[in-house]
């Protein structure tokens, strides 16, 4: 199909002078004279076959064409922007943009990923920490790692760690005047809570436990401030697998039950499905699933 369309200068002209309603304004942004832009929306003008400006008491105003074509012209240009945007920051080899909740990354990316440096020398990690679920793939990020279902329209979603809750505490705490033996040995003790109360109350009443109020015990915003308040023996913190394993490994905590509470939702690596097969995506995603599948097969993995 034989597609006829307006010369791009034109159309940047228009749509300049359509967004300041100043040929002059607009010669300045695109660094023309305002003889040029003045030519070049007469040129449009011919080729449309319709007037798209008209002039009223010395000031510039869009006709009912003009003011309809620029609404769409608008959209356009704002898309260009964008794609040229994603397109210069992912042809981009060198650099791989990875954003994921905080915890997550202080407490297993951050440790680990002077291994994928290694591997992998031609490509920089860049670790943006973000608060929240979901929803910070963003233009500038190549992937993210999502705590969730793995359902995300539009994105392609490999699965990292099943995970689970199992209560934990510092070493002190379990050898001092109150013990640990028993589930509704909890009662008697501080209960550490991470963001809201939820996962304890949800604990507690799977495993059926007796006699131990989770209405009390402070809130912490992050997973890693909770953790620290347990291994300095405030209490006793549900402990996730993936974020506890490296201060049980440290002997600041210990697990003084085998009870672990399995969780639905679990990590994944999200990137968008147009660019999962982009080099240095597979490249972090063939290196992180590896390192995933080697911890879970640990023998010592709690």
């Amino acid at each position: 199909m034989n597609r006829r369309l307006p010369p791009l200068n034109a159309l940047k002209a228009f749509e300049a002078a359509a967004r300041h309603l100043s040929f002059t304004r607009a010669a300045d942004e695109l660094f023309v004279t305002q003889a040029a832009v003045s030519h070049q929306i007469k040129g449009l003008e011919d080729f449309l076959s319709m007037k798209l400006f008209v002039r009223k008491k010395r000031a510039l105003f869009l006709t009912e064409e003009g003011q309809t074509y620029y609404l769409d012209l608008k959209d356009i240009f704002h898309s260009l922007n964008e794609a040229t945007a994603r397109l210069l920051a992912k042809g981009e080899k060198g650099a791989i943009t990875v954003a994921l909740q905080t915890s997550f990354a202080i407490q297993w990316l951050v440790p680990r990923i002077s291994q994928f440096s290694l591997l992998n020398p031609d490509i920089d990690v860049r670790i943006k920490a973000v608060d929240g679920n979901e929803g910070f793939l963003t233009d500038d990020v190549d992937v993210a790692i999502y705590y969730g279902r793995g359902k995300w329209s539009g994105l392609a979603a490999d699965k990292l760690h099943t995970e689970y809750l199992t209560p934990v505490c510092s070493p002190m705490l379990f050898q001092g005047d109150l013990p640990l033996k028993t589930l509704d040995d909890l009662g008697k003790h501080t209960l550490l809570h991470d963001m809201t109360r939820d996962a304890w109350q949800e604990w507690i009443r799977h495993f059926n436990v007796l006699g131990v109020n989770v209405n009390h015990g402070p809130i912490f915003s992050h997973s890693m401030m909770v953790q620290q308040a347990a291994a300095l023996g405030q209490g006793v913190a549900l402990g996730y697998s993936v974020l506890a394993r490296g201060e049980i490994e440290a002997g600041r905590l210990i697990c003084p039950f085998e009870e672990k509470l399995i969780m639905k939702d679990a990590y994944y690596l999200v990137c968008h499905q147009s660019q999962s097969e982009l080099g240095k995506i597979t490249a972090f995603r063939d290196w992180l699933l590896k390192e995933v599948e080697a911890e879970q097969n640990d023998q010592n993995f709690i």
